[in-house]
């Protein structure tokens, strides 16, 4: 790198980047390290420009492998970085533009170089590399220099020294983590810009604006640099729990900032800030004894601002598309990260326990002596931005994390009277099912199955009117209820399972939270009635099939024993499953709430013949009671009121009828409650999820797909 180097084909033969590797020895005085800082090239732009830089310099990593522990060469870099990083705030409040670039710099080849590291061995050989250091004037019989353990405290602890600095530079005033959020919200929302205390806004926001400008991509690159601290995980099929880096942050000198790297990255995904424009800090050339040439203040970072179009679990879009935010979206990834790391054997995920304990700023009430690493953040700006970035995975599987663990979060957001801006996000993800990934569905999925835990949200969903649903194509919707859209659309992500995936956990938690609403179905669409007879109308027929078939088999099994038979019988239990909690969830909603849903009385007569044949069955004659009453009460009133009768006609009547039918004839059943509880070791899916999210997504960052043993790829 430094002066000399303008493309990243140059890269291999670049002087100061062989002198890094190679079998010398640089102390961390020597003028070398500016040299080697300064450098500029054309940035990676896209994912084939980041895999051309990672093969451009493999062979200058894996000669520093081999040399490192000779010449403790990535340990002076780092002590170099490390004495950067406590005058980072005072560069940035003096704008020294040049003294950021390089600390940058400094950031951007650990991080390549940790990488590489991680990827070609294993934590104990590394860690080998983080505590070896030459011993000065020491050499073996055959004249090569030989190597010992210097004092324990200063040289063992130096790769964790690392993720204490990118910590610190993370959550420095000077950089990019909370400011004055929870003072300067504005009617629950955060100022586009934030407003230095004790300032006039004019001039506070401008010289603010410019220090978080200067120091947004050191910011990206120290995150990035924790992901890679911790990318171990990706070169293991198993999930780690006894990880050397996950020991590091989870003790000792990392444990006091856990709260406040939560909160900070919790900032950063709220605030959305946008990086500074390309090329807004230039510099002039200079001359430094060496003729060091300085460039863009960005240097290699500009690049870094190119995310990964969001495909499918574990593969790189072939397209890319530059992120709004690359500091939110490599914070969120951080964050999940973090919250899922496994417990130590003695102690739980402190990142985990601050996640899931937060409150908001406007509760006055004292934590717990109880609850370590508490914090405040303001949950309306935290709302407000979740809302808006459910189109992508880590904003979904954020916003399960928060509602499932934090008791507070999903207090606060079941309080909510606008949860529309909730619910139609998620709603649109399950509607768009064919274009997802399917665990993006199946969080969307259980965040609704949580949501309608609660009564009160099943109840108010009813009350919210939407008008011109424009995502909705299968019908013209001008005006439906919140709830009957959730209805609609929950049924249709049944149907597209029945036909397409097959997938039982699928059906199961869909069923759930319909079964969870049906005793708050309050008027219900026109639409929505017709579509919940009809899934029973298509589970009706599929069962009538798999009888069928079942039928047949058991004919020629008895002429044939040498022909192996497909297991109907399992299949026909399945399905008669999901007939009987179709019929608990008509049952359910007319048994509590009949004289609020003619619509639905109206679909059960037009399709009164398709209950018929479940009347007399054994697995439904209980559930049956209720419907078939309903059905014999109101096909009698219509009867009696002659034929030909309009669609108003027939309405009028059903709604009178509701009035004269005795409630206590219907037979009261125990109310259809379902609670999401996680499966044990959830650790097996969401630490495959959540790496594969940031190996697809990631801002800047590329791994060789031949290398990940974690997940398996998908074929582009």
């Amino acid at each position: 790198m430094g002066s000399n180097s303008s493309r990243i084909g140059d890269l291999p033969k670049n002087e100061y980047l062989k002198k890094l590797s190679g079998t010398e020895s640089v102390s961390e005085n020597d003028p070398f390290w500016n040299q080697l800082l300064s450098f500029s090239f054309p940035a990676p732009t896209s994912s084939t420009d980041l895999k051309l830089l990672e093969e451009a310099t493999i062979s200058v990593c894996r000669s520093l492998v081999e040399n490192n522990p000779r010449t403790g060469n990535l340990g002076a870099l780092i002590k170099v970085f490390l004495s950067r990083t406590k005058e980072l705030k005072l560069s940035a409040e003096c704008r020294n533009h040049i003294f950021i670039w390089q600390t940058n710099n400094a950031l951007f080849i650990i991080c390549h170089l940790l990488k590489v590291f991680i990827c070609e061995m294993s934590e104990e050989e590394l860690q080998l590399h983080f505590t070896y250091e030459e011993k000065s004037g020491s050499y073996s019989g055959d004249g090569q220099q030989t190597i010992g353990y210097k004092d324990e405290v200063q040289w063992r602890d130096k790769r964790k020294t690392v993720g204490i600095a990118s910590i610190q530079v993370m959550t420095s005033k000077g950089g990019h983590g909370e400011r004055d959020e929870e003072k300067k919200a504005n009617g629950g929302t955060l100022r586009s810009v934030p407003v230095v205390e004790g300032h006039s806004e004019e001039v506070g926001t401008g010289n603010e604006q410019r220090e978080r400008d200067l120091t947004y991509e050191i910011s990206v690159e120290a995150i990035s640099t924790m992901v890679v601290f911790l990318s171990c995980q990706l070169y293991h099929k198993e999930v780690l729990r006894q990880s050397i880096s996950h020991k590091y942050l989870m003790r000792g000198r990392c444990l006091p900032y856990t709260s406040k790297l939560v909160k900070t990255l919790l900032y950063n995904f709220i605030r959305q800030e946008k990086p500074p424009p390309p090329g807004a800090h230039v510099f002039p050339q200079q001359s430094d004894g060496g003729g060091l040439l300085y460039g863009l203040a960005s240097g290699v970072a500009t690049g870094l601002w190119t995310v990964f179009t969001l495909g499918g679990v574990g593969s790189k879009a072939a397209t890319t598309q530059a992120l709004s935010s690359p500091l939110a979206n490599q914070s969120l990834l951080l964050l999940l990260v973090l919250a899922n790391l496994t417990d130590a054997a003695d102690a739980p995920n402190p990142y985990r326990q601050a996640i899931i304990s937060f409150k908001n700023t406007q509760d006055n009430s004292p934590f717990p002596s109880s609850i370590p690493h508490a914090f405040q953040i303001n949950f309306n700006s935290l709302y407000t931005t979740l809302c808006e970035q459910q189109t992508s995975d880590q904003a979904t599987l954020l916003l399960y994390t928060l509602l499932h663990q934090n008791s507070n979060i999903r207090t606060y957001m079941l309080a909510r009277t606008d949860m529309e801006n909730l619910v139609l996000p998620i709603l649109e993800i399950l509607y768009h099912v064919e274009e997802r990934n399917s665990h993006h569905v199946y969080m969307a999925l259980i965040i609704l199955l949580i949501l309608t835990e609660d009564d009160g949200f099943n109840r108010s969903i009813h009350e919210v009117i939407l008008k011109n649903i424009t995502w909705y194509s299968e019908r013209v919707l001008t005006e439906i209820s919140l709830g009957s859209l959730l209805i609609l659309v929950v049924i249709r992500t049944i149907q597209y399972n029945m036909t397409r995936t097959r997938d039982k956990y699928l059906h199961t938690n869909c069923l759930a939270a319909l079964a969870n609403m049906s005793a708050q179905f309050r008027s219900l669409h026109q639409y929505a009635a017709q579509r919940i007879i009809s899934l029973f109308s298509l589970l009706s027929k599929k069962h009538n099939k798999v009888l069928e078939q079942a039928t047949q088999s058991l004919r020629g099994s008895l002429s044939s024993n040498d022909v192996p038979l497909p297991d109907y019988a399992q299949d026909l239990n399945v399905i008669e499953e999901v007939i009987r909690m179709m019929l608990e969830i008509i049952n359910s909603c007319l048994a509590t709430s009949l004289h609020h849903n003619p619509n639905l009385v109206y679909a059960l007569l037009y399709k009164r013949d398709l209950f018929e044949q479940f009347r007399t069955h054994p697995s439904f004659q209980d559930i049956m009671q209720n419907i078939d009453l309903v059905i014999t009460f109101f096909s009698s009133r219509l009867l009696q009121a002659g034929a030909e009768l309009s669609v108003e006609r027939v309405l009028e009547i059903i709604k009178q009828g509701i009035v004269a039918l005795p409630k206590d004839r219907l037979k009261k059943f125990p109310e259809l409650k379902f609670k999401y509880v996680e499966e044990e070791q959830p650790e097996e899916f969401f630490i495959p999820y959540v790496w594969s999210l940031v190996y697809s997504s990631a801002a800047g960052l590329y791994w060789s797909p031949q290398d990940i043993q974690l997940f398996t790829m998908d074929s582009d």
